[in-house]
């Protein structure tokens, strides 16, 4: 990449060394070597299985720790609600690899550290008149870890944050230092992009930029379920993105969140197909503080300040929960939202809120849109592990006859037959796997009960 915008900054220290030179597997007569350390998922309820945890600062050193390891996981911002990034053996963490590589004005890109996260990376492009065309409702992920796992934004016309990748940098099972374009590699680059940790360590990343542009938010509160049967995509279609946030009592939408362009040209309805607009900022769980959501009520500011639901200086979300999320082709949209509801007696004691919006169909192999524009039912459960795993299944049996995916990094306990089947790019995945990681050197649990057996 030419005419690049470099940023110095300062790296963090590297982990402190412990005594023992040999971690399940990997040899180190010298440096780097494991920390010592018992980690958690940032909702509370993995304890990731090894306490062997490498720090790098530098390309080399993952490239180092990679040689020496015959097995390893790689860690983002820990936002997984399940064990997709977990490891028995030894875990590498991205965090101090946070930094901006550079900013090309002449392709409109940014490449960035795999370790950053949007809500550090946000603000920089915008002091460059750059910006993401969607974020996802939390800027505290990173960048490396969403695009893996096809997190998303919402909008009908957005397709989820995967789709913003034009290059990618990966250290394989050898150590070698991988660099694939959609330019440059056509062929498999689809296959790349949402790769689940399965093909190697990311060290890098390159995203498509659009022009900086400001938008607002106005919510309503209290949207008749019934309307969506006539009026769903009405609704999507107007903002750029849409949520929509039931607890599923009353047949009742809680909030419909609308986020605009501020130049498209519309004033904020008073009324949104009889949804009054609210008078003051709203959390999704409505009884909840409103001093962690972005700023509503029509009030204009930078995109990475509106598309976000949540701060980036706030704890997200509600902290202690659990999430699950399906992912439905949009036409079944109404039809999928009132199979949830005819068992709402049975789930709304036991979740928060559920958040109802729309994903464009893209062409990432393992993307829950691949191939379709989907509607998608995420839900955020009180973190009650044994009830919330006993409910899924029922959850999942009133999906299937729209044959739902599930996000990734998300609870679900669909069979790997299932989950294989609805993939149809599967087998051409797995070989991408096998080229880069032939030993299954980045293989867990997860991945091989879910794609292997």
């Amino acid at each position: 990449m030419d005419k690049r915008t470099f940023i110095k900054t300062t790296s963090l220290a590297a982990g402190a060394a412990i005594t023992s030179r040999w971690f399940s597997g990997c040899k180190f007569p010298d440096q780097p070597i494991a920390q010592k350390e018992q980690l958690t998922n940032w909702a509370g309820n993995i304890n990731y299985t090894s306490t062997n945890v490498f720090h790098p600062t530098s390309v080399e050193e993952v490239q180092s720790i990679v040689k020496r390891c015959e097995k390893l996981k790689a860690l983002g911002s820990k936002h997984a609600f399940n064990r997709i990034a977990d490891s028995s053996y030894n875990l590498i963490s991205m965090r101090e690899m946070n930094h901006l590589i550079g900013i090309d004005k002449s392709s409109s890109t940014v490449t960035v550290e795999a370790g950053m996260k949007y809500g550090e990376l946000a603000p920089i492009l915008q002091e460059n008149q750059f910006a993401l065309a969607n974020l996802a409702s939390l800027p505290h992920i990173t960048v490396a870890g969403a695009c893996s796992t096809a997190t998303h934004g919402s909008g009908m016309k957005n397709g989820n944050l995967s789709t913003a990748v034009s290059a990618i940098e990966f250290v394989d099972a050898s150590g070698n230092l991988v660099n694939l374009s959609r330019k440059n590699n056509e062929d498999i680059f689809d296959g790349v992009v949402v790769n689940l940790g399965a093909l190697g360590v990311l060290t890098s990343l390159t995203l498509d930029l659009v022009p900086a542009f400001n938008m607002e938010q106005t919510v309503y509160r209290n949207l008749p379920m019934r309307e969506l049967a006539n009026h769903f995509n009405d609704i999507q279609k107007e903002g750029y993105s849409v949520s929509l946030f039931t607890d599923w009592k009353n047949q009742n939408i809680n909030e419909v969140w609308i986020k605009k362009m501020s130049n498209d040209g519309t004033s904020p309805k008073p009324d949104l197909f009889g949804a009054k607009a609210a008078d003051k900022n709203l959390h999704p769980v409505e009884v909840q503080s409103a001093e962690n959501v972005t700023d509503q009520l029509g009030i204009p500011g930078p995109w990475y300040e509106r598309l976000p639901h949540f701060k980036m200086g706030f704890k997200p979300s509600t902290g202690k929960e659990l999430q699950s999320e399906f992912f439905i082709p949009i036409e079944h949209a109404y039809d999928a939202i009132m199979a949830i509801e005819s068992i709402q007696e049975k789930i709304s004691p036991h979740l928060y809120i559920s958040e109802i919006r729309t994903i464009a169909a893209d062409s990432l192999w393992m993307s829950p849109c691949y191939k379709q524009t989907c509607v998608a039912l995420h839900t955020t459960w009180k973190q009650e592990i044994e009830t919330v795993m006993g409910l899924l299944p029922l959850f999942e049996e009133k999906l299937a006859p729209f044959n739902p995916r599930p996000h990734w990094a998300k609870l679900f306990t669909l069979s790997p037959s299932v989950l294989q089947s609805r993939y149809e790019k599967l087998k051409d995945f797995k070989e991408l796997a096998a080229r880069y990681d032939p030993k299954g050197k980045f293989r867990n649990e997860f991945l091989t009960h879910n794609l292997y057996s």
